[in-house]
């Protein structure tokens, strides 16, 4: 008898479109809030006058997209400052909690008010898991689009990165961290997490003219990924990936496999980014609701379910050949067994007298 197919909700196959808008959003935020500070700037200043003609029509252009939203751009302009490393976002201050943990190893003291920002993260990274780094890390954007460079490398013959690493020693680099920042007394965590990094370099770009050192860093990250190891940085090395993890250990929101409408194609595996493979029902803490799986597997067997942990191994996919062979095996197996019964009970008849 042939299974019913089970229909996942169509919305999870389109998320990973709306994980990449919301990656854009961010990003764009990151250009737009030192703009707006270079803008308010010269409103606070009253220098119009003295402006360069440069200067002039970048005053002019900002005028005319922000007067629809804020009437005293001097003041109300507040309402955006900081990056995702930390800041204020119509007046609710957030921070990364790496930045919370950092600071509070560095001055080995903990600031409550500073503490406090880090809650909202903390809450839906306990509730959703390593999201922060699918939906919202503006160097998840530059990453993938490096992923994907170098799936074009690859496919014209020239080296890229295949090698594996511990995933484990990214928990070794938040730990020396941590010591790092208690025996120096500073903020080690913002000189090499990328999304503290990007954001400041996106900074200088804007308001002074040029980066800064960590563009190179991050430059050299991109290259680790793209000629050693295949999102490498973040599998291995992110110090922020490490803390996000243990505190997404026991996420409620899971992807899951829906065995009956798998067919073993593996292509699920073969696209997460971070070397888990669903095929096996293998996600563990490091999965970060990407939904790439979901939005490429061509049977709807992938779907979200509410569970502290996840499901073990299911078996192959019920769509798959191995299990047809199994279960053309277990029934030939069955039939077998039924003969033999069959033959044993039809003996004990001629036998009896």
């Amino acid at each position: 008898m042939a299974e019913s197919a089970i229909k996942p909700f169509p919305l999870w196959k389109h998320l990973n479109k709306l994980r990449w808008l919301s990656l854009s959003i961010v990003f764009a935020m990151l250009i737009l809030i030192p703009l707006l500070h270079l803008y308010q700037t010269y409103v606070a200043a009253h220098a119009y006058d003295f402006l360069a003609p440069g200067e002039k029509q970048f005053y002019d252009v900002m005028e005319i997209i922000t007067s629809p939203f804020v009437v005293d751009p001097e003041n109300q302009l507040d309402a955006l400052k900081g990056n995702t490393w930390s800041g204020t976002f119509w007046e609710v201050q957030l921070s990364d909690p790496l930045a919370v943990i950092g600071q509070v190893a560095g001055g080995l003291k903990l600031y409550w008010p500073f503490l406090l920002t880090a809650l909202i993260p903390f809450f839906f990274t306990a509730v959703f898991g390593r999201f922060f780094c699918g939906w919202i890390c503006p160097a998840t954007l530059l990453y993938e689009l490096n992923t994907n460079l170098g799936a074009l490398l690859g496919k014209t013959g020239l080296p890229v990165g295949i090698k594996r690493y511990d995933r484990r020693l990214k928990y070794l680099v938040l730990i020396v961290g941590l010591l790092l920042a208690a025996a120096s007394g500073s903020a080690i965590f913002a000189a090499i997490y990328p999304p503290a990094v990007i954001g400041r370099e996106i900074y200088y770009a804007v308001a002074l003219g040029g980066f800064g050192s960590g563009a190179v860093y991050f430059l050299m990250t991109l290259l680790f990924d793209l000629l050693v190891a295949r999102r490498g940085f973040c599998r291995y090395l992110c110090p922020g990936g490490a803390l996000y993890s243990l505190i997404g250990r026991f996420r409620l929101f899971r992807i899951r496999r829906i065995v009956e409408n798998c067919n073993d194609c593996a292509k699920c595996t073969a696209i997460c980014e971070f070397d888990l493979d669903p095929l096996q029902d293998r996600f563990g803490q490091e999965c970060n609701n990407c939904t790439a799986c979901i939005a490429i597997c061509p049977t709807d067997a992938m779907t979200f379910y509410i569970a502290p942990k996840d499901i073990g191994y299911q078996g192959p996919g019920h769509l798959g050949r191995l299990y047809r062979r199994q279960q053309q095996s277990s029934s030939d197996t069955a039939g077998k067994e039924g003969d033999r019964g069959r033959e044993a009970f039809e003996d004990n008849v001629h036998a009896t007298p």
